[in-house]
């Protein structure tokens, strides 16, 4: 497929770049900061700005493509650019970039006929990561149907964002899905990060205890772009366990006291259903912290799957 991505310098957007590239897609980089990747193409667009949105989308994606008779649209949009939390701009700028950005993004790949979106969302939406205090979702494990009244400007821009995908793909048709992403974790931060999630699974609170291997991630976005004809759908993305070594029974009992169960969860599954991309996507999440870490309670116990 000839696939332009936005944001694929970023964290994220590095790995799942490079992921496509190497099942044999043509993907153009489209960001403030070149990825340098070798099978990759670097183009620098201002997302905020229309004109450059649209330009870009009905232009070139590399040199080689002169050889051709006229240059080719696009097979899919990936649009993963955003700031992508609060407290690194203003929040006025955090949620005006954001928006404007997907906003710009949807009109022009839907007015250049591109048949499928995939953009980015967050964990975020359902309103527990960046609350002010605690908050508990309303029920768990947590799905697509939860409730989405955050109160940070983040979380806003991508519940802001959402409706306007629904609306673009009610004009037109076109297929559009949204990846409600959890903690990006990469593999390297296996070994940094989780040591302490493992002994202290309060940090995870504000997570729903879940996280994303990036590897798992670019096996989500492969699988919505080998998907055809669901029209607007959002999905939760987590790898299949939780990211902290306490059984879901002892998160319950700790942290969701006074919560709806609503059905039998495994003993090591994740609180931030997947069910929905399993069964509509054939997502299969891979990987793990158990690969690289040994469980403090001990190596015997069973791997959510």
């Amino acid at each position: 497929m000839r696939i332009f991505f936005t944001g694929g310098s970023g964290k994220a957007g590095r790995h799942v770049v490079s992921h496509l590239a190497e099942q044999g897609h043509q993907v153009l980089n489209a960001d403030l900061t070149p990825l340098g990747h070798a099978g990759v193409s670097d183009l620098t667009v201002d997302l905020t700005d229309a004109g450059d949105v649209y330009s870009a989308l009905a232009g070139l994606a590399n040199l080689d493509e002169l050889e051709l008779d006229a240059v080719p649209s696009y097979d899919a949009v990936v649009h993963f650019a955003a700031i992508p939390r609060i407290g690194l701009k203003t929040d006025a700028a955090t949620y005006a970039t954001n928006i404007l950005s997907t906003y710009h993004v949807l009109e022009a790949a839907t007015r250049l006929g591109i048949p499928k979106i995939v953009f980015a969302s967050s964990e975020t939406t359902y309103g527990i990561c960046f609350a002010q205090g605690e908050r508990k979702p309303l029920y768990v494990p947590v799905d697509e149907e939860h409730p989405t009244v955050p109160e940070d400007s983040y979380a806003m821009s991508k519940v802001a964002s959402e409706t306007t995908a629904r609306s673009f793909q009610a004009r037109t048709g076109s297929d559009v899905y949204g990846l409600r992403i959890n903690n990006v974790i990469e593999p390297h931060e296996y070994a940094e990060l989780f040591p302490p999630f493992l002994e202290d699974p309060s940090q995870r609170r504000r997570n729903v205890f879940a996280y994303i291997d990036t590897r798992d991630l670019g096996q989500m976005v492969q699988r919505c772009l080998e998907t055809d004809g669901l029209g607007y759908e959002v999905f939760n993305v987590a790898n299949a366990d939780m990211s902290v070594a306490a059984t879901t029974q002892e998160v319950i009992d700790e942290f969701y006291e006074g919560v709806e169960v609503r059905r039998e969860m495994g003993r090591d599954e994740t609180f931030y259903s997947i069910d929905k991309a399993r069964d509509l996507l054939g997502f299969d999440p891979q990987h793990s912290w158990r690969d690289v870490l040994a469980d403090p309670r001990g190596a015997d116990r069973p791997q959510q799957t």
